[in-house]
């Protein structure tokens, strides 16, 4: 029995480079699968897989008892944090690189950071409001040779702004109102209702079409199994027992793993502006990860 709590504290521990592994090498995989599989209809594929898995998970382990009171809030979070995130930042990839539309990503700590100090009563210590400066310095300085270059990657960057902000909402809702609900069969709610609103804005927004190869269909399965079933199981799981903030801050480390990936990879190419942003990002989110020793670690887990 004693194993359990190391084995668990050993999950938690490895939690975030999972994490940030996992994700990035969302952007590799959809970049592969845009080529062939229209945007909208990629995301609802991929939605809709994740939940039939959860589903049949949660049925399998007693179903959905002790969801009573978080069915309504489950169901927002996920179309928050899974489907609108997803739908914009596919959208945005098939006309822009990676690494830019990751970078924006980053605006998610901040964000998040900032609204969750009066929301769920969540401290910053100094060093780590630096870090949140220094990754929104970042973000601008990709965001501003955009908007300076290119009015394409200008409206891009600005779609996956929009859901940054969605996935922040998403992230702050589930702080507040869904920390109570079994985990297992609170993740299949959000991606049950992720998945119906990214049909729902295929049917309005799409002419939806697929070259089923073999890349469209790794591309597909790779982000439903590795990223949408465990990168997202993984942040649900930090959400659950950490803050919000610290969850959120694990964002930063992604765009400089993506861009290499795409680098290497695919090709895509890395300007001096966007390297310079990645770098100002990752030192951000060490400053972020940082527990306060003098404040005991403001940001440590409830």
């Amino acid at each position: 029995m004693a194993s359990h709590p190391r084995a668990g504290g050993a999950l938690e521990r490895a939690a975030p480079l999972l994490f940030v592994l996992l994700w990035s090498s969302s952007f590799i995989a959809a970049k592969v699968g845009l080529r062939l599989i229209s945007p909208l209809l990629f995301v609802a594929i991929r939605l809709v897989l994740a939940a039939a898995v959860l589903t049949a998970l949660a049925l399998a382990r007693g179903g959905f008892r002790g969801m009573r009171g978080h069915l309504i809030h489950c169901a927002i979070a996920g179309i928050l944090l899974n489907a609108l995130l997803l739908m914009t930042a596919h959208v945005a990839m098939t006309h822009i690189a990676a690494a830019p539309i990751a970078l924006v990503q980053t605006l998610n700590p901040l964000l998040t950071a900032i609204l969750a100090i009066p929301l769920l009563r969540e401290r910053l210590s100094r060093g780590q409001w630096l870090g949140l400066a220094l990754g929104l310095a970042g973000v601008v300085l990709v965001v501003g040779r955009a908007a300076l270059s290119s009015r394409v990657e200008f409206s891009g960057l600005m779609l996956t702004a929009l859901g940054v902000a969605g996935m922040t909402g998403g992230t702050l809702y589930y702080g507040r109102f869904c920390r109570g609900a079994p985990l297992l069969a609170g993740t299949a709610v959000q991606f049950l209702a992720a998945a119906a609103f990214a049909l729902l804005g295929m049917a309005i927004f799409e002419m939806p079409h697929a070259d089923w190869t073999g890349p469209a269909v790794v591309a597909v399965v790779w982000n439903t199994a590795a990223v949408s079933l465990g990168g997202m199981a993984l942040y649900v799981l930090m959400l659950a027992r950490g803050t919000a903030a610290r969850a959120a801050g694990n964002f930063y480390l992604v765009p400089g793993t993506a861009g290499l990936l795409a680098w290497a990879l695919l090709g895509e190419g890395l300007a001096l502006p966007t390297l310079a942003g990645l770098a100002i990002s990752a030192l951000g989110c060490w400053l972020l990860g940082r527990r306060d020793k003098a404040s005991g670690g403001a940001i440590g887990g409830d």
